[in-house]
């Protein structure tokens, strides 16, 4: 098993020194779930909500996310991102909205952490602005789905 690498000899929290690091093209995809009563699918899918487009805010709401990553996670290395995508499939049957997100950045680094943000607080944005018609809604299976580049490589999520 690999080592944690936000600790140093001492045990000692630190940014991990990526300075002689190459840089490559660093693409990650993440995705998660949020699971809500039928009816408030409906009202996002037919846009009557009185606050607006929730999947288009969602989706601003997660790239501006991905981009402050380093603000929020505290050893996080700030970087340039040089894409960021946010795509939303809704499932009427399981009633869930399910949110994707792709980042990549040609750098020292990963995105693996922007990737997850992005889904996340997209997410935390539907619930937000939902949240007056249905509090039960659950975010759910929240996780990286595959990376690629940098020293280690490509890495898929294995299918169950």
């Amino acid at each position: 098993m690999a080592e944690l690498t936000h600790f140093n000899s001492a045990g000692d929290a630190h940014m991990v020194d990526v300075g002689e690091k190459a840089a490559t093209h660093r693409v990650a995809l993440a995705s998660g779930l949020i699971q809500m009563q039928p009816a408030t699918l409906e009202l996002i899918l037919s846009g009557g909500h009185k606050k607006g487009d929730v999947l288009g805010i969602a989706r601003i709401a997660g790239i501006m996310a991905a981009k402050r990553t380093a603000d929020l996670v505290p050893l996080c290395h700030p970087l340039a991102l040089t894409r960021v995508d946010i795509e939303f499939k809704t499932d009427r049957e399981a009633t869930t909205v399910e949110c994707l997100a792709t980042v990549e950045t040609r750098g020292q680094t990963g995105v693996e952490m922007e990737a997850l943000t992005a889904v996340q607080i997209a997410l935390l944005t539907i619930y937000d602005m939902c949240k007056a018609v249905d509090r039960g809604m659950m975010m759910q299976q929240i996780g990286l789905l595959k990376k690629s580049g940098g020293k280690s490589g490509e890495w898929v999520r294995p299918k169950k």
